[in-house]
């Protein structure tokens, strides 16, 4: 079966240093970059029909600033496999269930890891860098994942 969808990588926003609050929510910074990479999306049509984050505070908060400036319908929820040294194969498998519009919120190196595994097949072989607050727009047809386009927030 053909199937083709888009999947929005975003890595979290800047975050307060763990001795400043150990749950580690996004910073005034953070909160800054998120939102002016979420206004960009939007411009750009950006649509998701899901928004899955990790466990971590600044995930949550950054998939839920995501959700709100792509649209009120979004669904926003916590996913396992999306943490900072999982194992980007259970993301992968979580994808072939996934809406045809999906983004992952989610950290170094597991983002990085993912790109590189959907892409080339090797989660070892990097393929981009993914900078605080980026969006890694990545099109997959028939498990070929191709990256089509990345905005960070000095792009934006």
């Amino acid at each position: 079966m053909v199937w083709v969808m888009t999947c929005y990588l975003v890595r979290h926003g800047d975050a307060k240093p763990e001795m400043q609050d150990p749950r580690r929510p996004l910073s005034d910074l953070g909160q800054r970059q998120v939102e002016t990479v979420a206004a960009a999306a939007a411009a750009r049509g950006v649509k998701a029909a899901e928004i899955w984050h990790s466990d971590k505070l600044r995930a949550q908060q950054t998939a839920e600033i995501m959700a709100r400036f792509l649209g009120t319908r979004v669904i926003t929820r916590e996913v396992q496999g999306l943490a900072p040294e999982d194992d980007p194969i259970i993301a992968q498998a979580e994808l072939r269930t996934a809406p045809n519009q999906v983004m992952l919120v989610g950290h170094l190196p597991h983002l990085r890891r993912l790109v590189s595994l959907l892409v080339s097949g090797d989660p070892e072989r990097q393929r981009i860098e993914v900078p605080t607050a980026a969006m890694v727009c990545l099109v997959g047809e028939s498990e070929n994942w191709k990256i089509d386009w990345s905005l960070t927030p000095d792009e934006a």
